[in-house]
């Protein structure tokens, strides 16, 4: 049996989920362990608290992985002690360690795996690319409960149709803090949006691009142009429809965010034009034809706004 950890927020849940769905799709024996969300002590290192939000949505299933289950793979159950045995067997027998932990951008290992635990996040698009076309057709956002919000986004999402529209994913909170500026600040600057914009324009001069953003009053005072809409209808637990508005945009521009690649991968435009940045965290080096391996499909743009690859 293959266990996978789910833990973050959405967009890695929706990743976890997609590798879950392409393991099963082999034939499989997989499960998905969602108990990360039950205990508020095993959250501890992030900074925003989180939901398991993948149960939120129609289409979505899996099964779950029992205590017992995760006990017979992994050993223990997240919030149980390893111990002192299990410790030394590990060191002695590496061999014998039945977690799988995430260390480079793609591991190909995974789809060979029978008895193993995976720790990760699961962000490369080649991990299941192929079933990309059925998630999107089994994924549905669920209704709006509030019939303000639900009217304001029926709204965007009928402007969105009519025109050639853009999402611009510009994410910020977390990422402002010490901790979370060194491994992500300094990749979406100013100069990588401005020449995301600048190459959809290539293609669609009248593009109306709709900025989505958890910071509304930035976007406000550093994007003013009379082909830029922001977009400020969605907040708390209404936040995940920010990304289904990304999904109804023909265009993508996304932030260093999972959030904004999955609003960019439920689009189901066929000739939609994807940009991300060329990494994800500092700590990365992009090797273009490596790149365009792992991410087929995407434009790449470094925080220095140069354009290193992609199709569309």
């Amino acid at each position: 049996m293959v266990i996978i950890k789910v833990m973050g927020g959405l967009g890695n849940q929706l990743q976890q989920y997609a590798l879950y769905k392409k393991l099963e799709s082999i034939g499989k024996d997989v499960r998905l362990d969602v108990s990360w969300y039950k205990n508020a002590d095993l959250q501890a290192e992030v900074l925003a608290e989180r939901k398991l939000e993948l149960d939120y949505f129609e289409g979505v299933s899996y099964k779950e992985a029992t205590p017992e289950e995760v006990r017979s793979v992994r050993g223990r159950t997240l919030d149980e002690k390893e111990s002192i045995k299990s410790k030394i067997k590990r060191k002695l027998m590496p061999s014998s360690n039945m977690i799988f932990e995430e260390s480079d951008m793609y591991h190909e290992q995974v789809f060979g795996f029978t008895d193993k635990y995976l720790e990760g996040y699961w962000a490369c698009e080649k991990y299941y690319a192929d079933i990309l076309p059925k998630l999107r057709q089994e994924i549905h956002f669920p209704q709006i409960q509030d019939k303000a919000v639900a009217s304001q986004n029926e709204a965007l999402i009928r402007k969105m149709e009519e025109t050639d529209s853009v999402s611009v994913h510009i994410r910020r909170g977390d990422y402002l803090d010490a901790t979370n500026r060194v491994i992500f600040g300094g990749i979406c600057t100013q100069d990588y949006y401005q020449a995301a914009i600048s190459h959809i324009k290539e293609f669609k001069p009248d593009a109306t691009f709709f900025f989505l953003s958890d910071d509304i009053s930035y976007v406000r005072e550093h994007y003013q142009d009379s082909n830029y809409e922001i977009v400020d209808c969605n907040h708390g637990e209404n936040s995940l429809y920010d990304m289904m508005l990304m999904s109804r945009c023909k265009y993508n521009i996304c932030a260093n965010s999972t959030f904004s690649f999955w609003g960019a991968r439920l689009n189901k435009g066929a000739d939609k034009i994807m940009i991300r940045p060329s990494i994800h965290k500092n700590m990365q080096v992009c090797i273009p034809e490596q790149m365009q391996e792992l991410w087929k499909g995407w434009v790449l743009i470094t925080p220095q706004g140069k354009v290193v690859g992609g199709e569309h």
